[in-house]
């Protein structure tokens, strides 16, 4: 115990006479006495749970300083700032601070004058800093963030990989792990990479009740989020966008409508991050739209909303990421729009990662889940929990599932008709060509392969194409369909799609609002500009150059290449992957190999310009 005479001795004296709390809440007494009895803990708490307190109350009960390993250097003055107003001798050490700046800590440190110092990872392992702490008397080590260790979570950081050596080090000097984002697989890894085999685990769920989760078809996206932020002019949030060039458009957007809206992405300058997160930290109303760049660690209380206008890669993004609302207990809420060209560019991300196939495999699992919990019709809170395998209500009374249950449609007979057509075509093509056959399309593709003779040919047409597709997506996400993304993402049955495909079970799906086709369409012949979006213009106009380019090289009319109604269909889905551009319309095998290199190479400029 440090020989400071206003410190009380137990730790319930501390956080009622320094915290001005009557009581802990869940698993904190029991992790401060494992931890200040000397013993090495692993946590998994949900934000807001008070995570900080279970490494801060035994750092002060403990002879020596607590060091805390924290990710992110941006948010260590805030974190040091609170604790100097409680009293409590904090400081942080990093790369913000000047020579003698650094100089004078140390020396705190080396005297015994400090309670907690803060610490990013990078530095911690430097063999300057681990000598120097070897001459420290050192109360205990916090991994805050622990997940980060993990290189199959959400966001891995590798110099998480070098903490084992805390381990081998400082055998005698307990370690606490916590984080709020885990499923068993990142947990199992934490413990493995971390050295902490010895570790007594605890597990407080991963509930937030207080958090309403909405999650809807991205239509008109802007309308959709000014629809959600109404009632918000003057509550706090946080607006998630997938691209920094998307971040600072809706940024500017918003302010145009009255809101205080600052962008923040790695490519600002550290100065403006800085700048514009000390505002939201510190001002009321204030609305930041950011890349996953921004948020870990922050500790602001009165997060009344998170919004997505992309979708997150992983349920465990979604959590984190949403769990930044609503710290304070009080209602808050996650919403979130997400289409068809969220998934195109997820997919894209993966397959251009340098991760080894098992590893982008885990991604696409990953993927397929987070779409899962936006396709259920049923509580998505149920869905998210379970993920994690924690114990869920059947019925939450907190989502938008459960407040307006979603109209829902028999489906039996036209998920029969698809599996069908699936098995009738030999599982061997994608979701276009099956269509095709469903919708009696008579193609060249469906007429090279003789599908046309086909008993599921045209069985399909009393249903408009767009549904069809919900139906895919659906049985998909039900596991009843599965794509095999390394044959040309072919549709294939699994083994529990044989009670409905038998008449044995029903099938009720979401029912989705679908326009009609517009009879005008077929009068008349639109230009091309009125088929593109202004901001879809340049991008329309470096494909057709393309398209001419090749036509020259292959002396075709241009047409022959691909014709319009494909490169416009390339504008809405962004296909990255020649997986990706062979299920776009008038997209063969031959043609791919023939261009499809050359379009993509087209596209994939344009989404790095997006992202820079």
């Amino acid at each position: 115990m440090k020989t400071i005479t206003r410190m009380p001795q137990t730790a319930l004296d501390l956080l009622n006479s320094l915290y001005g709390y009557d009581s802990f809440r869940g698993h904190q007494a029991e992790i401060i006495d494992q931890l200040t009895a000397g013993h090495d803990a692993l946590v998994l708490m949900p934000t807001g749970g008070g995570k900080s307190l279970c490494y801060q109350i035994p750092s002060l009960l403990r002879d020596g300083v607590g060091m805390i390993i924290s990710p992110l250097i941006a948010l260590m003055q805030d974190q040091v700032d609170a604790m100097q107003q409680l009293g409590v001798k904090a400081a942080f050490l990093n790369s913000t601070l000047a020579i003698n700046e650094q100089n004078f800590i140390e020396q705190q440190l080396l005297a015994g004058e400090l309670d907690l110092l803060y610490i990013a990872p990078e530095r911690l392992v430097q063999e300057r800093t681990l000598e120097l702490l070897q001459r420290c008397q050192l109360a205990l080590f916090a991994i805050d963030e622990a997940h980060c260790v993990s290189q199959w979570g959400h966001d891995f950081r590798a110099d998480y990989l070098s903490l084992s050596l805390l381990h081998e080090r400082f055998p005698n000097i307990p370690r606490i792990a916590l984080t709020a984002t885990a499923d068993v697989r990142t947990r199992q890894e934490i413990i493995e990479r971390l050295a902490l085999t010895d570790a007594k685990s605890y597990i407080s769920g991963f509930d937030r009740p207080n958090i309403r989760y909405g999650i809807a078809n991205k239509t008109s996206p802007r309308k959709q989020l000014m629809a959600f932020l109404q009632q918000r002019k003057q509550e706090a949030g946080i607006v998630y966008c997938l691209s920094r060039k998307k971040v600072e458009d809706t940024a500017a957007w918003l302010t145009q409508q009255g809101f205080t809206a600052l962008p923040y992405h790695a490519g600002l300058s550290p100065q403006l991050r800085e700048t514009h997160q000390s505002r939201f930290l510190r001002e009321d109303g204030v609305i930041i739209v950011a890349t996953i760049a921004f948020g870990m660690g922050i500790d602001k209380p009165d997060v009344r909303f998170v919004a997505h206008l992309d979708l997150p890669k992983s349920i465990e993004a979604y959590y984190q990421e949403t769990g930044r609302a609503g710290r304070d207990g009080l209602p808050a809420e996650a919403w979130m729009v997400y289409g068809l060209q969220d998934v195109v560019r997820l997919q894209q991300m993966q397959q251009q990662s340098n991760g080894s196939e098992q590893f982008k495999r885990a991604e696409r699992h990953k993927l397929d889940a987070m779409l899962g919990l936006c396709e259920v019709t049923s509580c998505r809170r149920q869905v998210l929990l379970n993920y994690f395998a924690d114990k869920a209500p059947d019925h939450c009374g907190n989502c938008d599932n459960c407040q307006i249950p979603p109209e829902t449609w028999d489906a039996s007979e036209a998920a029969q008709k698809l599996l069908s057509c699936v098995y009738r075509t030999g599982q061997r093509f994608g979701v276009v060509h099956v269509l095709d056959v469903l919708l009696g399309k008579e193609t060249d593709k469906v007429l090279q392969h003789g599908h046309q003779q086909l008993s599921t040919f045209g069985i399909g047409s009393d249903i408009h194409e767009a549904q069809w597709r919900s139906v895919v997506r659906q049985l998909v996400v039900r596991g009843l369909l599965r794509v095999d993304l390394e044959g040309y993402s072919a549709l294939q049955l699994t083994d529990i799609c044989r009670p409905v495909l038998k008449g044995e079970q029903s099938l009720h799906l979401r029912k989705e609002d679908f326009k009609a086709p517009s009879a005008k369409k077929a009068g008349k012949k639109s230009t091309r500009k009125a088929l593109v979006k202004p901001e879809h213009q340049r991008l329309f106009d470096d494909l057709r150059e393309c398209r001419k380019r090749l036509a020259e090289e292959y002396n075709v009319p241009p047409y022959v290449i691909f014709h319009d109604a494909t490169l416009k269909e390339m504008l809405e889905v962004r296909p990255m992957s020649r997986i990706d551009l062979l299920t776009i319309t008038g997209v063969g095998e031959s043609k791919l190999d023939k261009y499809g290199n050359d379009f993509i190479d087209v596209i994939c400029r344009h989404a790095e310009a997006d992202l820079v």
